[in-house]
């Protein structure tokens, strides 16, 4: 069974240091993915499968969140200055921002793997 709840907080967690990591150089997106990923395994526990679950759901879910706001963005800004071709440029940021947000869901699966292993023990 899924808790929602490790999922939510590990989602807001991603938000909030990848918001940070993006004004303090060197903080970056990776340790957010991995910061919020080991909040939501470690709030879940149950085991390394458990806290991976938990982790790929929270990262997963921050990735596709970001990607959508960035298309839009994207979309409307780019209405003004490519006139037709802003919407086509918007729509291929939002599928590139998916399939990244995916792949890079798996870092907070991992992280998430180590934090239920640790709330296990």
């Amino acid at each position: 069974m899924t808790n929602w709840s490790a999922v939510g907080w590990g989602f807001v967690v991603s938000v909030i240091v990848g918001t940070i990591g993006i004004v303090i150089p060197g903080l970056g997106q990776l340790t957010a993915g991995l910061v919020g990923g080991f909040l939501a395994g470690y709030m879940a526990a149950g085991g390394i499968g458990r806290g991976a679950w938990h982790g790929l759901l929270a990262g997963s879910i921050g990735g596709i969140v970001l990607a959508i706001v960035l298309g839009l963005v994207i979309s409307v800004v780019g209405s003004f200055g490519l006139g037709p071709l802003g919407p086509v440029v918007g729509g291929s940021v939002f599928v590139l921002g998916v399939v990244l947000a995916l792949v890079l869901g798996l870092e907070s699966a991992l992280a998430g793997a180590v934090g239920g292993w640790i709330a296990e023990e």
